[in-house]
């Protein structure tokens, strides 16, 4: 049995969703928007600005070496992975639970129980869902979802030397417009109690 999932999902797959529909059938604690407010108390950074930048911190590192802030030593960027990294590392030793990106699959790579899930969905789809379900305009979306592809794969290469979305980094990768949200959570399910 797997204590721990992570889920990494390009944007418009509805891996959230589908993070959150498993959570629920196992009982386990779900951490999306948590980590985020989490993080926001540990750091004094406003929320905002970590749902922004806590998947795409490499994008504001000139931004900050600019203004030469300093964290510890570190960037503001820097400061933020790090932190994100301690909170995902205590929410595993909690008990079960559902990790939603920031790296949580590359942070807890050595544990045997952790399974790590890539979702992903073709172009039309991801489209679609976002611009219904999440409430992006029409216009641009197509912009929009490789400049959030583009960001996640960015931050997800510098700070872990991997390569976002591959499938050798993860244990298993669904495709969502294949398979639909309730039957990839009924498949992480049953990897999960193997």
């Amino acid at each position: 049995m797997k204590k721990i999932i992570t889920v990494s999902r390009e944007y418009g797959s509805g891996g959230r969703d589908i993070a959150k529909m498993v959570a629920d059938q196992l009982g386990y604690a779900f951490y999306d928007g948590a980590i985020i407010n989490t993080v926001a108390e540990m750091t004094g950074l406003n929320p905002d600005y970590i749902k922004k930048n806590g998947e795409n911190t490499r994008r504001s590192h000139f931004f900050t070496y600019g203004l030469g802030m300093n964290f510890n030593g570190l960037s503001l960027p820097d400061y933020l992975w790090q932190k994100q990294r301690e909170l995902i590392l205590y929410i595993a030793q909690k008990g079960n639970c559902v990790l939603v990106g920031r790296c949580a699959d590359y942070i807890l790579r050595e544990r045997d129980d952790c399974l790590n899930v890539f979702i992903h969905a073709d172009m039309e789809s991801r489209k679609k869902r976002a611009i219904e379900v999440y409430g992006d305009p029409k216009d641009n979306i197509d912009k929009l979802l490789k400049d959030k592809d583009k960001t996640r794969k960015t931050n997800y290469r510098y700070y872990t030397d991997q390569i976002w979305g591959e499938a050798r980094n993860y244990h298993v990768t669904l495709d969502s417009s294949l398979f639909g949200d309730e039957v990839c959570a009924d498949i992480i399910v049953d990897l999960a109690k193997k």
